[in-house]
């Protein structure tokens, strides 16, 4: 039984088993239940049947939800497609009409996608390790495009750090856990220093971040875009790093169990109309700047970097997705960020029944 019959099967069982139901059908569906492969990355999704077409406006209305409830942050791919318009008015032609709910970070949309307050988000590849080591159920159902020069590592122009081997015994402000922070990690490691041989000033947000390190209570920063462009912009820092050659820097879209199963059709949707804005996006930069300069109140050239240096698009989930995801899994686990191993293909699954049909 494939992961789609599973969960329908669930359904018609009683109805307060339902969560405890979805548990277990992400352990036992999505692991070890497809024949030969490698274990870590085989999964019972990959013997759902081929990718389902998207719904069209003849699918009878009584099979669709009214309302989909998706999440984003402000700045991110999602937000472009919420301005683009394009998803709303597919889903209109289907009587669904789309909520959309504005997260401060990452980690808030894994809280509310767990906690079933929306069905579909996204956010950066470390909220979802954060997530699956907190135990949350949910399912990644595609990804942007790399961008791993859109984070970096910075010291004051005036600072007699010059290289990442200086950073030792230094303060480094980061989010725990961030993709900069994760950044951080790896170029340490690649000098030859350990995770603990500098000192980590754990900060809330990016404002509180530049904060500390305009004022010079540390001696570096870790960032991201736009906030890593803001900073470039305004300070003139001197960069020790951005991300090429260390992470991909993927931001991963997320549904929940029972939105995927019911609905597959829509999650291929979802993929298609945010790669169609992204496409737009791609070849419309300066409206894009403008948008984001609105809605971030972020100074626009700024901006114009961070978008700049980025191509936006969505790709499926595939094993070479997979690889640096749990690469980053082990890292955190390494230096004691979570504290058990995680394997990330368990929630990960492949050739799935919403498997979008993009190009690059």
């Amino acid at each position: 039984m494939d992961f789609l019959s599973q969960w329908r099967f669930s359904k018609k069982s009683r109805f307060s088993s339902l969560l405890a139901g979805a548990a277990l059908l992400l352990v036992t569906a999505l692991t070890g239940c497809g024949s030969g492969g490698d274990k870590n990355t085989q999964s019972a999704a990959s013997t759902a049947p081929a990718a389902s077409t998207a719904p069209s406006a003849s699918a009878p209305a009584s099979n669709y939800p009214k309302v989909i409830r998706i999440g984003y942050q402000k700045g991110n791919t999602l937000n472009i497609l919420k301005a683009h318009g394009n998803l709303d008015k597919r889903l209109k032609d289907l009587g669904i009409s789309v909520e959309w709910n504005v997260f401060p970070g990452g980690n808030n949309v894994m809280e509310a996608l767990a906690a079933g307050q929306i069905d579909y988000g996204n956010a950066a590849d470390g909220s979802g390790v954060f997530a699956q080591a907190g135990g949350k159920t949910f399912v990644y159902v595609g990804n942007d495009l790399p961008n791993p020069e859109g984070m970096g590592i910075m010291v004051l122009k005036d600072s007699p750090i010059q290289t990442i081997t200086d950073l030792k015994g230094k303060k480094v402000a980061v989010i725990k856990g961030g993709n900069h922070h994760y950044l951080t990690v790896l170029a340490l490691e690649r000098v030859g220093l350990k995770a603990n041989d500098v000192q980590y000033v754990y900060v809330k947000d990016a404002s509180e971040g530049r904060a500390v390190f305009e004022t010079k209570q540390v001696d570096a920063l870790g960032s991201w875009d736009p906030f890593f462009a803001t900073v470039q912009n305004d300070l003139k820092p001197v960069t020790l790093t951005d991300g090429a050659d260390y992470s991909p820097n993927r931001t991963f879209y997320y549904s929940t169990i029972e939105f995927t199963s019911k609905y597959p059709g829509l999650v291929k949707m979802i993929l298609e109309e945010t790669d169609v804005s992204d496409k737009w996006a791609n070849g419309n930069k300066e409206e894009v700047v403008k948008l984001l300069t609105q809605e971030l109140g972020i100074d626009e050239q700024a901006i114009r970097t961070a978008v700049g240096r980025r191509t936006f698009g969505v790709e499926a989930i595939t094993r070479d997705t997979i690889a640096p995801q749990q690469q980053l899994a082990d890292a955190f686990h390494r230096i004691g960020l979570i504290p058990e191993k995680l394997d990330v293909s368990k929630l990960m699954p492949v050739d799935v029944p919403w498997k979008p049909n993009v190009s690059k």
